[in-house]
């Protein structure tokens, strides 16, 4: 199924309708433009409205926990939205994924106050990026970790990664056209594990800036490289300056785990 062009046609569903729908979903964001719906480009929320439209009949704005991406994955995005239909939960969520493609699925959908809004409730997300870091490229791994030729210094990696966590500003760490008006972020913790040939970051905060996992991911994977010095991470830190960071790493490797309440 391809998201239509433009905006959801028929009447849309008031909020106030009195039901409000949460779902869990997960997606293999290569051949999606991203999350939000775009005229004439296929994207996970234009599919999703797509679906309760075919099986309802109702025209929803379903709106995400986080926008991402296009080529970003996600394990546990959540996403609500009102509908006036009084079918059970699990006729939704049978009736749902039978309706979409087989790259976007529905895991669990549930019944919640009609207050819940996936993106405002959220009090903060987790992120995984993979790399790849082997001299041969993966076949498995390929759309979704990063292919880094170059032996990484695991020990300065972390090091550096110790550095970002916590309250901090980070400006230095989003991309040129991030349209939030405040900088300042937690990072509650940013583990780095490596499983043979394959390194993952995982980062919980309360909330990210664009692109701001991929310009860490970067940055750390360009210090354990040695094209950056140890000092980078509190350097960005401290003045702001992005162009002082490592790359933006491909979006392939980025997957939204779960989605705090």
């Amino acid at each position: 199924m391809e998201s239509r062009v433009g905006p959801p046609e028929g009447p849309m569903v008031p909020a106030e309708a009195g039901r409000k729908i949460k779902i869990v979903v997960e997606y293999d964001g290569t051949a999606f433009a991203g999350w939000q719906r775009q005229p004439g480009m296929r994207t996970v929320q234009g599919c999703l409205e797509d679906a309760v439209r075919e099986m309802t009949g109702e025209t929803v704005l379903v709106r995400g926990a986080g926008r991402t991406d296009a080529g970003v994955h996600a394990d546990g995005q959540v996403a609500s939205f009102p509908l006036a239909a009084r079918i059970p939960t699990g006729g939704l969520l049978r009736g749902l994924n039978s309706n979409l493609p087989p790259d976007i699925a529905i895991v669990d959908v549930a019944d919640v106050d009609p207050a819940f809004d996936a993106r405002f409730s959220a009090r903060g997300k987790v992120y995984r990026y993979l790399v790849w870091n082997h001299l041969v490229r993966s076949a498995r791994h390929a759309r979704t970790a990063w292919h880094v030729r170059a032996s990484l210094d695991m020990v300065a990696i972390r090091e550096a990664a110790a550095g970002l966590v916590g309250e901090h500003d980070f400006r230095a760490f989003r991309a040129a056209d991030c349209e939030r008006r405040t900088t300042r972020r937690i990072i509650r913790r940013l583990d780095v594990e490596r499983s043979g040939a394959l390194v993952a970051f995982e980062v919980e905060a309360t909330a990210f800036l664009k692109n701001m996992v991929r310009i860490l991911v970067g940055t750390l994977v360009d210090i354990g490289r040695g094209r950056l010095g140890p000092d980078t991470i509190g350097h960005m830190l401290e003045t702001g300056d992005r162009e002082a960071g490592g790359v933006t790493a491909p979006a392939h490797g980025l997957t939204l785990v779960r989605i705090i309440y």
